[in-house]
């Protein structure tokens, strides 16, 4: 299944677009509720959007096929986003 026909993509895309420009964390989540990636930016929002580009690669593609939802968690700074990326 291509991402755009996932039942839950333009909830994911609307997710991604509404994030806020500072640094965090992000987890993707499946339908179980299963964290099935962790990742960290400098800006979440740019990040999270950059999954919905038409050029994805296929793990990309798959991420976002696969997921249910987004959630993510500010932090200060960059350090910071890397340090909870860790302990996640």
């Amino acid at each position: 299944m291509r991402a755009q026909e996932s039942p839950n993509y333009e909830i994911l895309h609307q997710t991604a677009l509404k994030a806020p420009s500072s640094s965090g964390v992000y987890l993707w989540r499946n339908q179980e509720g299963t964290v099935i990636y962790v990742g960290k930016a400098k800006n979440l929002k740019n990040r999270l959007s950059s999954y919905f580009s038409v050029n994805r690669q296929i793990k990309t593609e798959l991420l976002v096929s696969n997921a249910a939802s987004i959630e993510y968690i500010t932090t200060s700074n960059e350090y910071e986003a890397f340090l909870l990326e860790n302990n996640l």
